[in-house]
């Protein structure tokens, strides 16, 4: 028969990994050409991946939730007819098959796409400690049982042999890294000296367990005076704790807000201003019938105000070109919304939203959401933004002092809008009020071009009918 292979793509322009959400075959499964067979998780965004050519799933080499590195086999596929093994090839495989038959329940599959394997690739022969050394390290000596002629069983091997590299699947392999495991120094506890997941787990929590002297070289005297309960502390603490390992969307933001702040001279102004006409503006837009099946909310109007205000002002629109040291003026505004997912925050942006009118702003604020949280954005969808706006208001929050996403000139926070009292035609009374917060790249905007920026977009939100006015 003949087994194709198919590897990991580079499915984000340069991403180096990425992580298998989610399997949608199994080892059996016929799959054509073109047929997503399974989705991963880059760095930027959720992808499914289609298979290349037609087959029947011979093997799923990585679990789910596994991270692997571009290239990697993932999945291999019978394609074509089977062949009859070679006389000779059978004779060879007539004894590991014997041995197979002997013990079926350690065969079957352990971890999630794994089937039983089908090729003939015979393991490197492992050095076995010998009986009475074996049962000295256990502690005990107990007779040795005749082994079956079938399936000879190996005694117990309590370390990996010096100078081999120990025996583990990939994904276990990866745990071990994620955890800081030496798998030579784990004791083996899968068939034939394979270190399991399980193994793995053991290892660190006895890494993280004081060490503890062998009772035997211990005088009694001193055994009796140990207080017992000196090793809870470090148990508690472990219980205590949970390590999560940074990967996927969450370890590129946080790469990338690193190098956001700590690159570009942040400077960030605020604005606290009256949004009840706005408000009022929204539940007229609600009720009008050539809007009917739009998603009208008070983020739309923000949006468009934020257009408005860059039209009056196009030089905050822009990023920094390092390696030619010069400013690039943007014509065009593709504006950035975050938002935050299960996976972590992502900020993709509307394409030429300049251009959109107000209909096809909010189909665009709506699509923008829904694909987020269903975890599809696409890395073409976050690639290329200009501006970015964030609503903290969402979660009852006054206002912030937001990062900017890497490569824009700024990025608008947008506070709680409450019901406070306000100062209105020399009365105080209570008013629809919000507190806005824009952070800049200082070496693209100053002050002054910053605070007229911020200013514009305080003005149109105070009377909106700028909207109509000042475009």
């Amino acid at each position: 028969m003949t087994i194709r292979e198919f590897k990991m793509p580079d499915v984000g322009e340069g991403l180096t990994e990425a992580e298998i959400l989610k399997w949608y075959v199994q080892p059996g499964d016929t799959v054509t050409d073109g047929q997503v067979v399974c989705e991963v998780e880059t760095a930027k965004a959720a992808v499914e991946l289609p298979i290349p050519f037609d087959g029947v799933v011979h093997a799923l080499l990585f679990e789910e939730g596994t991270t692997v590195d571009v290239g990697q086999v993932i999945i291999s596929v019978q394609t074509g007819e089977a062949e009859a093994p070679a006389p000779a090839a059978a004779a060879v495989e007539a004894a590991p098959a014997a041995a197979e038959e002997a013990a079926p329940a350690a065969r079957q599959p352990v971890l999630v796409g794994y089937g039983v394997s089908e090729s003939s690739t015979k393991r490197r022969p492992r050095k076995a400690a010998p009986a009475p050394a074996v049962a000295a390290q256990n502690g005990t000596a107990a007779p040795a049982a005749p082994a079956a002629p079938a399936a000879p069983v190996l005694p117990a091997v309590p370390a990996q042999p010096t100078g081999e590299r120990p025996l583990a699947k990939p994904p276990v392999r990866k745990l071990a890294k994620d955890l800081g495991i030496d798998l030579a120094s784990v004791v083996p506890t899968g068939d034939g000296g394979v270190v399991t997941r399980e193994d793995v787990h053991a290892a660190a929590a006895a890494a993280i367990a004081p060490q503890a002297v062998p009772a035997a070289a211990v005088p009694v005297a001193a055994q009796t005076q140990a207080p017992v309960a000196e090793a809870a502390p470090a148990a508690d603490t472990a219980a205590r704790e949970t390590r999560i390992p940074v990967k996927g969307v969450r370890k590129v933001t946080a790469q990338a807000m690193v190098g956001s702040a700590f690159t570009a001279p942040h400077v960030t102004e605020f604005i606290t201003l009256d949004v009840t006409r706005t408000m009022k503006l929204v539940q007229e837009l609600k009720d009008d019938p050539d809007l009917a099946g739009l998603r009208i909310n008070p983020l739309l109007l923000i949006a468009k105000a934020v257009l408005v205000a860059i039209r009056r002002n196009p030089d905050v629109n822009a990023s920094w070109d390092e390696a030619a040291q010069e400013i690039v003026l943007k014509h065009y505004v593709n504006l950035g919304i975050a938002a935050a997912t299960p996976r972590g925050l992502i900020v993709p942006n509307i394409k030429d939203a300049h251009a959109k009118t107000l209909g096809e702003l909010s189909e665009s604020l709506s699509s923008l959401v829904a694909t987020a949280r269903d975890g599809k954005t696409s890395p073409a969808d976050m690639q290329n933004g200009t501006i970015t706006i964030t609503n903290v208001g969402v979660f009852g929050v006054d206002t912030g002092t937001p990062i900017l996403n890497p490569g824009e000139s700024a990025i608008l926070a947008v506070g709680a809008i409450k019901l406070q009292p306000w100062v209105h035609k020399g009365k105080v009374k209570p008013r629809q009020v919000t507190t806005l917060a824009l952070s800049f790249d200082h070496r693209l905007i100053d002050g002054e071009l910053g605070s007229k920026f911020l200013a514009d977009i305080a003005a149109v939100l105070e009377h909106p009918r700028r909207l109509i006015t000042w475009s």
